[in-house]
């Protein structure tokens, strides 16, 4: 008996990065991501797809998808807030920068459940018209949010009371992150919903929508909380 797709695990769209790489015996361009993202989603309930940073994004192109999660990464071109780059900021990945931004436009307009993870944090506030601080130790004084290449730190964070986050994780968690940089001027509508307590904004949301959420932490690395990619599950089945 043919199923009627209502029993179907959501389907959660997660970004790629484009990134030279070495695998089997290639050594090539290549989209990839960790594997974390796809172990969180499907511990969750839902089944993950990859999305490429080549593509043609808009809601005609997107309606399929139940979900999406912004994953982390490079960081976004400063020229699209309007600043020059710092001597710290990465080398701009147009592909990608564009690619997001459109998905996350085309997500807005379809009110599809959004968890957007560090970069993509960031990407949601530039993509309101927010602005980054470009080299967060120069901020706060500590490299306490990117202590070691390759390597997550803890960070404690006290979260807004009756925000959606909140309801999520209650309001004070311990949180994995992995960044040098962060939100300096928060684009109009978002909501900061988190912070550490150096005073780094950890997370946004963005109200009057189905579910959006973004940290500045890394979720997706702490495989024995499931709890946000669980809330975004339940708000793409709920969409469905």
């Amino acid at each position: 008996m043919a199923s009627n797709g209502s029993d179907r695990p959501p389907v959660i769209g997660i970004t790629t990065y484009l990134e030279h790489a070495t695998f089997g015996i290639w050594e090539t361009d290549a989209a990839v991501l960790h594997r974390d993202y796809l172990d969180s989603v499907r511990a969750a309930g839902g089944n993950p797809v990859l999305l490429s940073p080549i593509g043609d994004w808009r809601p005609s192109t997107l309606d399929w998808l139940d979900g999406l999660v912004l994953s982390g990464g490079a960081d976004v071109d400063p020229a699209r807030y309007g600043q020059p780059p710092h001597p710290t900021t990465g080398t701009p990945q147009p592909l990608r920068d564009a690619s997001e931004f459109a998905l996350l436009a085309a997500a807005l307009e379809l009110d599809l459940p959004t968890l957007a993870v560090c970069r993509g944090l960031q990407v949601l506030n530039v993509a309101l018209g927010g602005t980054l601080h470009q080299h967060t130790p120069e901020v706060v004084g500590t490299n306490d949010h990117l202590p070691h290449v390759a390597s997550f730190g803890k960070t404690e964070i006290s979260v807004t009371p009756g925000s959606l986050l909140g309801s999520i994780l209650g309001e004070s968690v311990s949180v994995l992150c992995h960044h040098h940089q962060s939100v300096d001027r928060v684009a109009d509508g978002l909501y900061v919903v988190a912070q550490a307590q150096d005073g780094t904004v950890e997370a946004l949301e963005l109200p009057g929508r189905r579910f959006v959420v973004a940290t500045q932490s890394h979720p997706e690395q702490n495989a024995d909380d499931t709890r946000l990619f669980t809330a975004l599950i339940t708000a793409a089945r709920a969409r469905r």
